[in-house]
């Protein structure tokens, strides 16, 4: 069997999976009912200032009948209580301390306030910090989350505030609303943060009531921008925790958020230089249970693939992801079409000739079929009609000889400019 336990910055856990900090995350009841289910990490909804929350909170972007593919609220930090929560935080370690507890925590930016709260929290026994620097909405017009977060220097600076007093590992959470994820990774890690988690929630507007005439989530007439998440968010999160994970000068452990319903997508997260992830729109939907498939499909893969120890595969995939120009020209694919699949929709042959290369034909002589033929002199290898195709494994890339890996720096280094590999087709 597979060794899931994972070590995130000095905070071990049984296994990766934690329930990010939100509202599957607001209680001790809901703490014990994860840990009962399964879960590895606890991220305890975000600690801070009394606030209020509006009603309503919530909004979704269907697609195709899939009532959730993403998820946007405009619920700010935990309204209960700070002292209720610490009570609470204190209980679940001593019934759970095998569990990993990691308190998120948002307050105003000023040293004193920060060494005050982390020093309550530290006496709840708890596993682990971390920092709310993400949150997009409401906390940000009040200089807090996302307003942190995209400042490198502040994200910095109250992290060494923090990591003064703190007696337990501290994560800083990383808002994705930046043009490079780098800069507040580093800035974290020169802040003496103890690893990062990402992604927080992406600034959303998800629909607008056609009736109403106003965005959704409605609060009696109006709306505001909140923080967008689930499935649809996932790729966005890929790519920034491989792009922090495969930087050179990054050294800190990462949890991986943004998307996460099932062991595989867990398993990319991880492959893409991961160490934990974290869930929360997935409990949402479909309650803590959820966590049992993924830490059976994780072990199965692993045992598959001989791995022991998510270690000896963590970050494989970040270090195939490179610029651009590294990429190799010469390499070539065309698209193959499986006969006896191909069910003749003709949805390849719309998109390629409609938007992409028209290197597909229909004039099959002598076959009455309704299977298209791909051109080969034509095709480009962009991938478009295997990705329309409706037949799974139908239409295939296939891999043609090249003539040796060149990418654009190497004709750049010799002078020169790279020609086209592929003659131009007009209808």
């Amino acid at each position: 069997m597979a060794d899931l336990s994972v070590n995130v910055g000095g905070t071990p856990s049984p296994n990766p999976f934690w329930l990010a900090s939100g509202p599957p995350t607001n209680s001790g009841y809901q703490a014990h009912r994860a840990f009962e289910a399964g879960w590895g990490g606890f991220g305890w909804k975000t600690l801070g200032a009394h606030i209020v929350n509006v009603n309503s909170r919530y909004g979704a972007l269907p697609y195709k009948g899939k009532r959730v593919v993403g998820f946007n609220n405009i619920e700010l930090i935990t309204d209960r209580p700070l002292e209720e929560n610490l009570a609470e935080i204190r209980e679940v370690k001593k019934r759970w301390p095998d569990r990993a507890v990691i308190v998120s925590l948002m307050v105003e930016s000023k040293r004193e306030t920060w060494h005050e709260i982390v020093k309550k929290v530290n006496d709840t026994g708890c596993d682990g910090i971390e920092l709310n620097f993400g949150c997009p909405h409401g906390m940000s017009e009040r200089g807090m989350g996302a307003a942190v977060g995209q400042v490198p220097e502040y994200t910095c600076q109250i992290t060494q505030w923090v990591k003064e007093v703190s007696a337990v590992p501290v994560l800083v959470k990383l808002t994705p609303n930046v043009a490079d994820i780098t800069y507040p990774g580093l800035a974290a890690q020169n802040g003496g943060a103890d690893g990062v988690s990402l992604i927080n929630t992406i600034n959303s507007v998800t629909g607008v009531d056609l009736d109403t005439m106003c965005p959704n989530p409605q609060v009696h007439g109006k709306s505001a921008h909140g923080g967008y998440c689930g499935p649809a968010v996932k790729p966005i999160a890929l790519n920034m925790v491989g792009t922090l994970s495969h930087n050179p000068n990054f050294r800190l452990p990462i949890s991986g958020i943004g998307g996460i319903e099932t062991w595989s997508d867990a398993t990319e997260f991880l492959l893409m230089g991961a160490t934990s992830v974290q869930v929360c729109t997935a409990a949402m939907k479909f309650g803590f249970r959820i966590v049992r498939d993924m830490i059976d499909g994780l072990s199965n893969w692993m045992d598959g693939k001989g791995f022991q120890h998510i270690s000896q595969f963590s970050g494989h995939a970040a270090k195939k992801l490179s610029d651009w120009g590294d990429l190799d020209l010469n390499y070539r694919v065309v698209a193959h079409i499986d006969e006896a699949r191909c069910v003749g929709c003709q949805l390849c042959y719309i998109a390629c000739e409609d938007a992409a290369h028209q290197a597909i034909r229909r004039d099959r002589q002598g076959d009455l079929s309704r299977v298209p033929r791909i051109d080969d002199e034509a095709c480009v290898g962009c991938n478009l009609c295997s990705l329309v195709c409706p037949v799974e494994h139908c239409i295939s890339m296939v891999g043609r000889d090249a003539a040796g890996y060149r990418s654009w720096n190497d004709y750049l280094k010799d002078g020169e400019t790279p020609r086209g590999n592929y003659p131009l087709h007009t209808a």
